[in-house]
């Protein structure tokens, strides 16, 4: 029997080496795979990281943009105030100058306003002529109360006292002692006496008794005077309408008015406010003001106030306002607020109401 020779290197193990070296190259594709999944996956999240912070540098150029535009807002108001700190200083030392030469000029000063008394009792005799011409008699008999004033008022055309509920607003604010910065500032800290006599806040409180004395029997009515706050003329009626039936109750609520002395902020949203609360609402509104409001609808938390602000005040006030009621507005012009007159004509042109700015001798 013949022998058969060993061959090691046989199909069997070829099959298993490659088999093996199949295994491995198998393992290491996977392997690779997996490398290149979690590469793109890092990618995405790096890609994505890279937006994120791209956007959030957009949205802080954009506020550093806005930071700097409030910035220099609050600089040119700062530059503001100093200028019209500079500006007070000066009239104040004027003022002192002219105080000193007050008592040189006492007996000149007496002289001339004689001689402007007498031509007043001139003018007033005209006055009364016109006056009798101008109204019927019918007319006179319905007014439950009559004034008499020192200036021409043959101008007031556009306002009429009509409505059977008229509230009357009137600005009871520091501001209502002068129409300029400096003699406001001076009023301000005199004795309340004086500040009652203010020659602005006279004018004011002489434009509401003629006002009352327009108003026919049977009205209901409503007098407020406010600054940050609301005042009713009438004792023990807030929020409510008083009907007059003759001039009793408008001659004391025109008094409690007289003896009030200005003070505080300016706050139309207090005004508005009350006048939006009356129940049932007035059908015309008369608002004496003399520029845009100081503060909203809060007190605000730091002195001072921008006109930009104010006009964001105002602008909220209005929307306090009940709907289709004229606003008429008297508006006394106080210096370094050019703002507001033209404000305050949209408001009575939007409303169907009227805008007077009456002169010194009015009413």
């Amino acid at each position: 029997m013949a022998r058969r020779s060993i061959n090691v290197i046989s199909m069997s193990f070829l099959d298993a080496i490659t088999c093996g070296f199949g295994a491995v190259i198998l393992f290491f594709m996977i392997i690779v795979a997996n490398i290149d999944l979690r590469h793109d996956e890092t990618l995405r999240e790096v890609s994505a990281e890279t937006d994120r912070m791209r956007i959030r540098v957009t949205a802080g150029r954009k506020n550093l943009v806005q930071l700097r535009e409030a910035v220099a807002d609050e600089i040119q108001d700062l530059a503001s105030i100093q200028a019209m700190r500079d500006q007070i200083i000066e009239e104040i030392r004027r003022t002192e100058d002219e105080a000193e030469n007050l008592d040189d000029s006492d007996e000149s000063r007496r002289e001339a306003i004689e001689a402007l008394r007498a031509e007043l009792d001139e003018l007033q005799s005209e006055i009364e002529r016109q006056s009798a011409a101008s109204i019927s008699a019918e007319e006179a008999g319905n007014r439950i109360r009559s004034v008499t004033g020192e200036g021409n008022r043959q101008y007031l055309t556009g306002l009429r006292m009509g409505g059977e509920r008229i509230l009357i607003l009137v600005d009871a604010s520091t501001s209502m002692l002068d129409k300029t910065l400096v003699n406001i500032l001076r009023r301000r800290n005199q004795p309340i006496e004086q500040q009652m006599r203010a020659p602005k806040w006279r004018q004011a409180v002489n434009t509401v008794d003629w006002l009352t004395a327009q108003i026919v029997p049977g009205t209901q009515v409503q007098i407020i005077a406010f600054n940050d706050q609301v005042y009713s003329m009438f004792e023990g009626s807030e929020g409510r309408w008083v009907t007059v039936t003759d001039g009793s109750n408008l001659e004391a609520a025109v008094q409690n008015l007289r003896i009030s002395a200005p003070n505080g902020p300016t706050s139309l949203h207090a005004a508005f406010n009350a006048a939006r609360q009356m129940d049932p609402i007035p059908d015309n509104i008369y608002l004496l003001v003399d520029g845009l409001p100081t503060m909203g609808e809060v007190a605000p938390t730091r002195a001072g106030v921008s006109s930009r602000q104010r006009v964001g005040h105002f602008d909220r006030a209005v929307r306090q306002l009940p709907f289709d009621v004229p606003i008429n507005v008297i508006l006394f012009p106080m210096e370094g607020d050019p703002i507001a007159a033209p404000r305050y004509w949209q408001l009575a042109l939007r409303t169907g109401g009227a805008l007077l700015a009456p002169s010194e001798d009015w009413p």
